[in-house]
């Protein structure tokens, strides 16, 4: 009940992930996370910081000291703009816009993201349309989001799909690109 009134559970170092800043750090733009000075440059700069949970400079401490259940189940990763103002601007060159990908990645991997929430099914339809057939095709991409997230919203945009599809913008035909024997090898490396 207290945490649904703004005020957060205390947690003992006995809850917390200890290895959880070590494993981002070994990502891609996680090997200066270590270096922050907690300038809050980056909390200042981005233009969603009113709707997230926590700030950016905020995730960085808390990944830091180990708060992993925290920082992944936020909402905060999942409003990043990708704008990279906050890594143009930070001073000690920490890419946090790749850290917020990194978030995203690991909370997807754990399955701890927001249920029913569209970014990570978006993001996971769109890595399976084009792991089989090399494209995104949006028509499919939006219906499979809808789906899975909310069917209801796939009823009231069914009017601008019918539009898109008269207009010649949505075909209806699977689009492929030739050469997936080829894409499949680099698919697989950016997996692991």
């Amino acid at each position: 009940m207290r945490e649904k009134l703004g005020q957060r559970k205390i947690k003992y170092q006995a809850e917390l992930d200890m290895n959880f800043g070590r494993e981002i750090s070994e990502k891609y733009g996680g090997e200066n996370l270590h270096q922050c000075i907690q300038c809050g440059t980056c909390s200042a700069t981005c233009p969603m910081s009113l709707y997230m949970d926590y700030t950016p400079r905020r995730l960085v401490a808390m990944t830091r000291e180990g708060f992993k259940d925290e920082v992944l189940k936020s909402f905060t990763i999942w409003l990043c703009a990708s704008c990279y103002s906050c890594t143009v601007d930070c001073p000690k060159e920490i890419k946090i816009t790749q850290l917020m990908y990194a978030f995203k990645q690991k909370a997807i991997e754990e399955g701890v993201y927001p249920k029913r929430f569209a970014t990570p099914v978006l993001a996971r339809e769109f890595f399976k349309n084009v792991r089989r057939w090399g494209r995104s095709n949006e028509g499919i991409l939006l219906m499979n989001m809808f789906l899975k997230t909310n069917p209801f919203k796939l009823f009231k945009q069914s009017f601008l799909g019918m539009k898109l599809l008269w207009k010649g913008r949505m075909p209806l035909k699977i689009e492929k690109i030739k050469g997936m024997n080829e894409l499949k090898p680099i698919l697989d490396a950016v997996e692991k």
